[in-house]
């Protein structure tokens, strides 16, 4: 499929590593008591500042908030104006980091944030045991998506 390349870790760039480094810190900062499936997001801005974020569980379980946009809402408030040019997103199930992608409001999110800042960001998801998943733009991941007209 057409903007999707799998890779071993060691097979990612030294900038690419550092993030998923950042993204497996940030699922320290999860508040997971419910499904202790603990999920972190590294944001990469353009000036080189790394934007965190982390799954947030409610005992009401709509009220729970994803990593990505607990990232993305939280690069909202703190950089308004810098672009995102990378997300990076781990997960961590029983002290192990295991694949996960991110859901469908997610990368609805993500879409909205790419057309909002008009600059595509690249995505990188482990998939697989000891793969990870490097997409070049957010709206690869979802190919019938709602546009945003502001």
């Amino acid at each position: 499929m057409e903007g999707f390349a799998l890779f071993e870790f060691d097979q990612l760039t030294e900038g690419e590593r550092k993030l998923i480094g950042a993204a497996q810190h940030a699922t320290k900062l999860s508040y997971a008591p419910y499904s202790n499936f603990l999920v972190g997001t590294s944001l990469l801005l353009e000036d080189g500042s790394i934007v965190y974020g982390a799954n947030q569980e409610n005992a009401s379980y709509p009220l729970c908030m994803c990593s990505e946009r607990v990232a993305l809402y939280t690069k909202s408030i703190q950089s308004p104006d810098k672009k995102i040019l990378m997300m990076v997103v781990a997960a961590k199930k029983d002290g192990v980091f295991v694949p996960a992608a991110c859901c469908g409001a997610c990368r609805q999110v993500m879409i909205e944030y790419e057309q909002r800042q008009n600059l595509e960001f690249g995505v990188i998801m482990q998939i697989k045991p000891q793969k990870w998943l490097k997409c070049r733009s957010a709206s690869v991941l979802v190919p019938f998506q709602f546009e945003f007209s502001g």
